[in-house]
């Protein structure tokens, strides 16, 4: 049974998305969160790629389509018939928002680019999210998470030193691009509501990742040198110490703690050395501040590798948090998965899909007056041809039934 509110910030506002696997459909998805009607335009058959459907096979892997589809709508519409074309526009002239993530050209070669829908609307919010910008030597080329990730710097500060670039887990390079283009949204539809003006939005993913690069950014800045890797398992010679992961028991592939002193806080060595036990080394000169600490980070890993291979990753995070240091296990998948207080406060939330069944997913992060909002299961493929051809349209069902058997719904 999922749990929140059901929010309406965004009531009113209606969204054309025609966005496929990520990035877009992150976006858009944020908006339906928010209270947005979000109608998907999909072909008909297979739909979004990201519902990975193969004709005449079931759905191999719906769990990937529903994290970014939930609380939208679904309308198949055949855009390659005239027909097809003038049921899409005429949503269009009805819209606030449009937004696409399709290969480069793909929307200007089916009549829909930025300077025609905006003969049919003026006012509305046309948004474009591409791999890469506009004057790019790139701007032709494909991308997804990991070539953004790539091509944005994301690769190159991550991992170990002395090995090669690590890709990170997380895809920054899509739902990391659809939030800034959601915020974009939103200032723009606040602004439109006082001078009625449509406005043109295009992110691009490469850009978005060097957005989140501004702390490596800042030190190159001061360096005039490349940031290097110094990976997780130790701490980086000359820099913050402690500032790495650490062993825990039992001594799984994720039994491991992050524990960080700050340069700002010179008392977070103390509270820590109180915890371990280690009150013995308080005022010693070899570890008394960050400079003699960087001067030998082996012996200090040493020491707090010793503490913490005594401890799980749960013990040793309650135990260093609560003496105000910063600390954090390592949480995998799975243990995020089946976290009981994540699941009571909303964070994640159970779903019940009229094909897949139960299925678990984070919800939006942010509260809205103490609640968490509520998900809604991703569309079926085509689900609401009939409520959003007759409340955006006004069409009736003897209409509807006859563009399903003329195959262009």
């Amino acid at each position: 049974m999922s749990v929140g509110v059901e929010l309406d910030c965004l009531e009113g506002i209606r969204v054309v998305d025609f966005t496929q696997f990520e990035a877009g459909p992150s976006c858009t998805e944020s908006l339906a969160w928010l209270g947005a009607e979000v109608v998907k335009i999909e072909n008909p058959g297979l739909g979004d790629p990201g519902r990975r459907l193969q004709k005449g096979q079931p759905d191999n892997d719906p769990w990937y389509f529903h994290q970014y589809n939930a609380n939208k709508k679904s309308l198949t519409l055949n855009l390659k018939s005239p027909r097809g074309k003038e049921i899409v526009r005429d949503l269009i002239r009805k819209a606030d928002v449009m937004v696409e993530n399709m290969a480069p050209g793909t929307i200007e070669r089916l009549g829909l680019g930025y300077d025609e829908v905006r003969k049919i609307n003026p006012g509305i919010i046309y948004c474009q999210i591409k791999g890469f910008g506009t004057g790019s030597p790139y701007e032709t080329s494909l991308a997804f998470d990991m070539i953004a990730q790539a091509a944005g710097g994301t690769f190159s500060v991550t991992g170990d030193s002395d090995r090669p670039p690590v890709k990170p887990g997380p895809s920054l390079g899509d739902t990391g691009t659809g939030m800034l283009m959601a915020i974009s949204i939103l200032g723009a539809l606040f602004k439109r509501a006082k001078t009625g003006e449509g406005r043109r939005l295009q992110v691009a993913m490469q850009d978005a990742m060097i957005h989140y690069m501004r702390v490596p950014l800042s030190r190159t800045q001061a360096t005039g040198k490349a940031v290097p890797r110094d990976g997780s398992s130790r701490s980086t010679p000359g820099g913050l110490v402690p500032n790495a992961l650490y062993p825990c028991k039992p001594g799984g592939p994720n039994d491991y703690v992050y524990v960080f002193c700050s340069r700002a806080n010179p008392e977070h060595w103390q509270r820590l050395l109180k915890v371990m036990g280690r009150e013995d080394l308080a005022g010693d000169p070899r570890f008394d501040t960050q400079t003699a600490r960087a001067e030998r980070p082996a012996e200090v890993d040493a020491l707090i590798a010793e503490w913490t291979r005594k401890h799980t990753k749960e013990e040793a995070m309650t135990l260093i948090g609560a003496a105000s240091v910063p600390a954090g296990a390592v949480f995998d998948t799975l243990e995020l998965m089946n976290d009981p207080s994540l699941a009571e406060r909303g964070i994640m939330q159970t779903i019940d899909h009229p094909t897949t069944g139960k299925v678990k997913m984070p919800a939006w992060p942010v509260r809205f007056d103490g609640a968490p909002v509520q998900v809604k299961p991703s569309p079926t493929l085509g689900q609401h041809a009939d409520d959003v051809l007759s409340s955006w349209l006004g069409m009736d069902g003897k209409t509807v039934a006859a563009l399903r058997e003329e195959g262009i719904v």
